[in-house]
């Protein structure tokens, strides 16, 4: 088996698509003899700065004589890849090996790509110690995701699946013409096997692209029977091929354990506080509260973060999260996922652990049922009708809007990695968007 990993060869101008180019690989491979076995598409970290659009680097684990397929990768890349782009640096990295039987050396590296950073160098590096054939363009950026591509298989256990339908040449550059009702009808047939195909509050199609590129829509699963009968009820224009693609798409493989105060700008996290400050709508329709470590809650890899505060933002784009968000209270213990960047957590989703559900209120009158009032600095509240006293502000139930659980971004603001709550396996209940 020879697993040809490529990255980098799309552009947020110009259009074109990595993916479109990993497609045109397999079926060359097959065209010449080979036989491809699956097309890996490996979301990386989606905080890096020099990613192109959603950093997707993929991988064809094809049975087919390693030098041939290095020579129809290369050429292909070389003819399509869209190099004029100053962002543009293709990569191109093939292994002579199973894809499960990647050194260990490279499967940490194809983690650390989904959760971490590199540099050129240390791809090269590593390239060069395992041996494997490569080739680069530009600065050869693009050899970054190209190995941990290769690694990728090794790396991870949850993969989810893709089926992308891609335009006719003669079309790309122009309007998309998908009937968006029949859309929203193949999306409910199929739903939670099919997950993110559409935002029903928005009524939006998730599955169609607003960006310029080859793709017509893509549908996102569990389950690629129904992700496929999913995108044959869509009416739309021609389409001139489709590819299934394995992929670590909604599983949330960027996300890592950490302390309040181990966080770091450019990295995605799941950390646990307590709310300390409220939330604020401010200037953009942005929403900030703040955190602190809750008493007793040692996050993973914790010294000490007793006093570090670290602020969660809910950002316009996700819409009616803000919502949620907005009716978090001071006291509520939550879990917060999502990337740091200016030093604050971009939320992709939260959890309530224990809703602060109580507040101090002035007491009422025992005998009249009145509010009591003040009797003065330090004294008290008394009713001045029935005479009647209490020591200070008695502890009230508050209703709430919130209850215990997962709170996500709708489908529309959903990064391509994060995990949608419909397809399960969280620690608490759940409340999923759709």
């Amino acid at each position: 088996m020879t697993v040809i990993g490529i990255d980098d060869t799309d552009s947020r101008e110009r259009g074109m698509c990595t993916t479109y180019a990993a497609s045109r690989l397999a079926a060359e491979i097959e065209a010449a003899g080979g036989a491809v076995e699956r097309v890996l598409l490996v979301r990386l970290n989606p905080a890096v700065e020099h990613k192109t659009r959603g950093n997707a680097a993929l991988a064809v684990h094809a049975d087919v004589d390693p030098e041939r397929g290095f020579e129809i990768a290369r050429e292909l890349i070389a003819g399509s890849a869209e190099v004029e782009d100053p962002r543009t640096n293709p990569g191109l990295v093939v292994a002579d090996h199973d894809p499960d039987a990647a050194p260990d050396a490279v499967a940490a590296f194809a983690r650390a790509a989904v959760r971490d950073h590199h540099e050129i160098a240390d791809a090269e590096a590593l390239i060069e110690r395992e041996g494997y054939e490569s080739a680069g363009w530009k600065n050869a950026r693009g050899k970054i995701g190209a190995l941990a591509a290769v690694g990728a298989w090794a790396a991870f256990e949850e993969w989810t699946y893709e089926h992308v339908s891609y335009r006719e040449r003669a079309r790309r550059g122009t309007p998309r013409d998908v009937d968006l009702d029949s859309v929203f009808a193949a999306a409910d047939e199929r739903y939670p096997e099919a997950w993110d195909t559409v935002d029903r509050v928005e009524g939006q199609a998730v599955c169609v692209p607003r960006a310029p590129g080859p793709i017509l829509h893509g549908i996102r699963g569990d389950d690629p029977e129904a992700i496929r009968t999913v995108a044959a009820g869509i009416e739309s224009e021609p389409v001139e091929s489709s590819q299934l693609f394995v992929t670590n798409q909604g599983t949330d493989a960027h996300l890592r354990d950490a302390a309040l105060g181990a966080v770091e700008d450019g990295r995605s996290y799941r950390v646990d506080g307590a709310v300390v400050e409220p939330p604020e709508t401010r200037e953009g329709g942005h929403v900030f509260f703040a955190i602190e470590r809750a008493d007793g809650n040692e996050s993973a890899g914790a010294e000490s973060d007793a006093d570090v505060r670290l602020d969660c933002a809910a950002f316009e784009p996700t819409k009616r999260f803000r919502d949620r968000v907005r009716a978090l209270r001071v006291g509520d213990r939550i879990t917060a996922c999502g990337e740091v960047g200016d030093g604050t957590l971009k939320l992709e989703k939260f959890a309530i652990r224990d809703l602060n559900d109580a507040e101090l209120a002035t007491p009422d009158c025992p005998d009249c049922g009145r509010s009591m009032k003040s009797a003065g600095a330090d004294q008290g509240y008394r009713c001045r009708d029935c005479g009647t006293s209490r020591d200070g502000k008695v502890e009230r139930r508050v209703d709430r809007e919130l209850q215990e659980g997962w709170y996500e971004v709708p489908p529309c603001a959903r990064r391509h990695v994060a995990k949608p709550l419909v397809r399960g396996g969280f620690d608490a209940p759940i409340h999923p968007e759709r």
